[in-house]
């Protein structure tokens, strides 16, 4: 089981503020997760390919073929400022 401390932690580093009933509901809700993590833990999973997708994808993506690209003149047409043939951005703030 989560405790409140635990709980209060994780939500400083997520940089959450919760109410006391929200903390109490994680408590739960955490310890509730790590349990089912613990279920697909205890499983035999030798053998079994990983997947990166829950159903099958194929061609998601169309072929990556080279071809011509927008002039330099017309892609810094409406830039704020350029310099040495591209954009020129400012140095951040110290």
């Amino acid at each position: 089981m989560i405790d409140r401390e635990q709980v209060l932690h994780v939500a400083r580093l997520a940089r959450l503020e919760l109410s006391e009933d929200e903390v109490s509901r994680m408590s739960s809700e955490l310890s509730k997760v790590l349990d089912h993590i613990e279920k697909i833990s205890a499983l035999d999973l030798d053998g079994v390919p990983a997947t990166t997708h829950v159903v099958e994808v194929e061609n998601a993506l169309r072929p990556d073929e080279p071809r011509p690209s927008l002039p330099r003149e017309v892609a810094l047409a409406s830039a704020p400022a350029t310099q040495d043939d591209g954009f020129l951005v400012p140095s951040p703030q110290a």
